[in-house]
């Protein structure tokens, strides 16, 4: 199977804070992190990544966000 690769390899610990929360299920992740998680140009592939292992990626937001200010 091929798969994506949604976020560059320097960024190894940050796809891991996402496959985390998307393999326990989470419903959020939250993060000050707008290089590579909580980044718009990102998200579908992420979306895509987490698809292909049959995973629902989790709403991906800042803290702010998530509060609506």
């Amino acid at each position: 199977m091929k798969t994506s690769l949604a976020l560059p390899e320097k960024a190894v610990t940050d796809a891991a804070h996402i496959a985390i929360a998307a393999v326990h299920g989470m419903h959020f992740l939250l993060t000050w992190n707008c290089t590579h998680i909580a980044n718009a140009e990102m998200f579908a592939g992420i979306v895509k990544a987490c698809q292909e292992r049959g995973l629902s990626c989790p709403v991906i937001c800042t803290p702010e966000e998530l509060m609506g200010m």
